[in-house]
């Protein structure tokens, strides 16, 4: 059993990484569906919050059927994080997560996300007024380090560790690599071997087969797996790494139906959620994911994410299950 201050998992729980416009509520329900044991809003400005701006304040709906949840927040300014921390606390998470491994731009360029990773004490720091400032347990989601010359994960994790924070989540890139490259997951490795580290070390980045989550559990010794690209669109993953971990065999893929059915309900969820002209654009990035290998359906692909209406997509949704409902993704 894996426990986040007092949050019981399950061996090798799997997480559901915090990913700007695709981690919000109707992705994070069929996710949770499917066998995700946490699940991580969309990452959330403390500047935003503070000023109640819209789009900040919509992500912190939360839903009983999530539960646990993790609410992350990013930003680098005190008064600012614990201010976004007391309007957290009200829609009653079961986590709060800091956000130290955003590598965008816009981010960085304020020493927010992996932006702090080039002042490790003001990330202590930070990290110790917030832990005090709330009695929900404080998680920790970062990277390596800046760049290869100043990886300190190992030291950064038990610092962290020491002020109080109750699990990290470690991405096995630098912010110098963005997403590209592969993932090292040796330097995890090398935090979770600490002999002074006692609380979940979880791994992240490039985790897309059952197979390579398996070798993260059983070569590298992690407490768990934070999911993020491979969901996209694929909800499924989660229950298909969880069957393979208990047969060593892979599950049966989605049927189309399944997928047609499961399509259907993340649009209407998410229309019924922020609206139909946002509830159609933002489950675009799903489309190619739910229906990849399907060979000559570039056609049907594009009236997905191109219809600016709902009724467009729906009616794609049904062309698919009529003319593949059969294809058999075996």
């Amino acid at each position: 059993m894996v426990k986040i201050g007092d949050i019981e998992l399950p061996d090798f729980p799997l997480l559901l990484a915090p990913m700007e416009d695709v981690s919000d509520p109707p992705f994070r329900t069929l996710c949770k569906e499917n066998g995700a044991d946490v699940v991580y809003t969309e990452f959330i400005s403390s500047e935003g919050l503070i000023r109640d701006a819209a789009k900040s304040t919509m992500k912190l709906d939360i839903y009983e059927t999530e539960r646990p949840v993790g609410i992350q927040i990013f930003g680098a300014n005190l008064d600012s994080m614990l201010q976004s921390v007391e309007i957290v606390e009200r829609t009653r998470p079961d986590i709060i997560d800091i956000n130290f491994g955003c590598p965008v731009k816009k981010v960085v360029s304020k020493g927010a996300g992996a932006g702090i990773l080039k002042d490790i004490d003001l990330m202590v720091s930070l990290t110790e007024a917030m832990v005090k400032h709330t009695s929900l347990p404080i998680t920790v989601k970062t990277r390596l380090g800046w760049d290869d010359d100043s990886i300190k994960i190992v030291e950064v994790a038990e610092r962290l560790q020491d002020v109080g924070i109750k699990a990290i989540s470690i991405h096995g890139r630098t912010r110098a690599q963005m997403y590209k490259g592969n993932a090292k997951w040796g330097p995890i490795a090398e935090v979770k071997n600490n002999p002074r580290m006692h609380i979940p070390v979880f791994g992240n980045g490039d985790v897309s087969t059952p197979e390579l989550a398996m070798k993260m559990r059983d070569e590298y010794g992690l407490d768990g797996a934070m999911i993020g690209r491979a969901s996209i669109g694929y909800p499924w993953f989660f229950r298909e790494v969880k069957h393979f971990f208990e047969t060593c065999t892979h599950l049966a893929p989605p049927t189309m139906a399944e997928r047609v059915e499961v399509a259907r309900r993340h649009l209407q969820m998410s229309i019924d959620w922020k609206g139909e002209k946002l509830g159609v654009f933002e489950t675009r990035r799903h489309y190619t994911n739910y229906f990849k290998g399907i060979p000559n359906f570039k056609e049907y692909r594009m009236k997905m994410v191109t219809s600016d209406d709902a009724q467009g997509v729906f009616e794609a949704f049904d062309e698919v299950l009529e003319k593949f409902g059969d294809y058999s993704f075996a």
